[in-house]
């Protein structure tokens, strides 16, 4: 399996976007559908639990290993990235310390995402591309986004911002206050 590690340098971010093989490989795309989150579940709050646990345990991964070699967990994050609570649970997860890793680890759940499952990773990697100064990498992956889901809110949302030239700092203080409630949502603290 082809892995993604934290980038030293420019050259090494500007990765293609383009789907690997594995995006369509049949028992992946099973075990990724198998942890879809259906918004009308009556464990909705356990699923959305379990999908916050699941980016942490991946993260975990990327942040020693520069890169996670379980599918399972890789197929079970993007899934889990359905739910509009995990993915922005995802979206403040990371801080400036750890942001390379991150940008790593969108970037490669971005290439293996299958059809369908594309949208919330790849707006995440946009994200955070934008965060680091990387607006034209931003702009590549909202458009892979939304060429996954022409309607994702999220992609939707962040094209706006960037073509508007909102300030990539500004992603820091959006994430000091916005993730301490997704956390409480989530985690009913």
């Amino acid at each position: 399996m082809t892995t993604c590690t934290p980038a030293d340098d420019r050259n090494n971010i500007i990765f293609s976007l383009e789907s690997i093989e594995l995006s369509t490989d049949t028992e992946f795309v099973e075990a990724v559908q198998s942890f879809f989150v259906d918004s009308d579940s009556p464990d909705l709050n356990s699923l959305q639990q379990d999908g916050a646990n699941a980016i942490v345990d991946l993260a975990l991964d990327y942040e020693i290993n520069g890169s996670c070699d379980d599918i399972d967990l890789l197929a079970h994050v993007i899934g889990r990235l359905s739910d509009i609570q995990v993915r922005d649970y995802a979206l403040g997860s990371h801080n400036d310390e750890n942001l390379s890793t991150y940008l790593a680890m969108w970037h490669y759940l971005t290439i293996i995402a299958p059809p369908h499952f594309v949208a919330p990773a790849a707006s995440l990697f946009a994200s955070l591309a934008y965060e680091n100064g990387e607006s034209e990498l931003a702009l590549k992956a909202l458009e892979r986004a939304l060429a996954d889901d022409p309607s994702y809110s999220l992609a939707i949302l962040l094209r706006r911002v960037f073509k508007a030239g909102w300030p990539p700092r500004s992603f820091s203080a959006m994430r000091a206050q916005l993730h301490p409630k997704i956390v409480a949502n989530i985690f009913q603290a």
